[in-house]
């Protein structure tokens, strides 16, 4: 009797409907815009033979594109995940003239068109540009037009999701800690890496994933610095585009479900390092 009075007081007390009606829109709106695509994107591949998937799958020009998409994708996640973390660091712990200015422009890659970021890169970095000519003439380096200019977009476009999942993390710890850390004789390495990394590492690794898939499904900012040098600074994802523009809409589904495959891979074990560390962080 306890038991049903106090079911029916939680019902009356929830703000949404109850979890049946709740599941049931969760799973329609999923259904919907999530897991259809994704099953409309497989048939359309299986239209074609296996031989024939195989083939445009493993063709040297999209095993390059691959190679070049991926590790560009891991390059300018990891840069993110030591610079947006000193960005999240400073923004939270360090009162200055003009932090919130500084706040709101890390924010300026998710409201700013892709492709414009990517022609302002291109006027910057190639080598009649002012920081692109300066880095040839004193390194004799090349940005625009060669990888390291795919990785130079690719980092532009992932820092604010690495800053905004860390910057409430560091605004919840208490500096107390820290200064407890101190007093009984732990260094700046030690606090950092046995006090603050382990609170830290969950939202690390969320926003590294974060910034890691936002990278592999990016073109706009990409296809200009890129070059689309063939074998050498050719995404896939513009692999897509020039088959959708041949009305090649199966090899273009094909290469999607390749790239799909390949991420849900990467970022499953991203999200069970995740996992790890909050279950580890928990028990220690």
């Amino acid at each position: 009797m306890t038991l049903a009075v106090g079911s029916a007081a939680r019902r009356r007390r929830s703000v949404i409907p109850g979890f049946g009606l709740t599941m049931g829109y969760t799973l329609m709106y999923l259904s919907v815009l999530v897991l259809l695509p994704f099953v409309a994107l497989f048939f359309k591949a299986l239209e074609l033979s296996w031989g024939e998937i195989w083939a445009i799958a493993s063709d040297p020009r999209a095993v390059a594109s691959y190679r070049l998409t991926f590790t560009a994708s891991f390059i300018a996640a990891s840069i993110n995940l030591v610079f947006g973390l000193l960005t999240a660091w400073v923004l939270v712990r360090y009162p200055f003239p003009g932090r919130r200015v500084v706040d709101a422009l890390v924010d300026l890659p998710f409201a700013l068109p892709t492709a414009v970021a990517g022609i302002a890169l291109t006027g910057l970095y190639a080598t009649t540009g002012p920081i692109g000519a300066w880095w040839y003439e004193t390194f004799g380096i090349r940005i625009a037009y060669t990888e390291l200019g795919v990785i130079l977009a690719l980092t532009f476009i992932g820092l604010p999701f690495v800053v905004r999942t860390v910057q409430p993390v560091i605004e919840d710890l208490e500096q107390e800690v820290e200064e407890a850390a101190a007093s009984l004789g732990a260094s700046r390495l030690q606090t950092f890496t046995r006090v603050l990394f382990p609170a830290l590492l969950p939202a690390l690794l969320t926003g590294f994933a974060m910034a890691f898939a936002r990278a592999l499904g990016e073109y706009g900012s990409v296809v200009f610095i890129a070059g689309n040098i063939p074998f050498r600074t050719e995404i896939t994802p513009l692999l897509i585009i020039i088959k959708l523009e041949q009305y090649d809409f199966a090899g273009a589904a094909t290469l999607g479900a390749v790239m799909l495959l390949a991420s849900f891979v990467l970022l499953l074990v991203i999200n069970g390092l995740q996992m790890w560390s909050g279950t580890r962080g928990r028990t220690q």
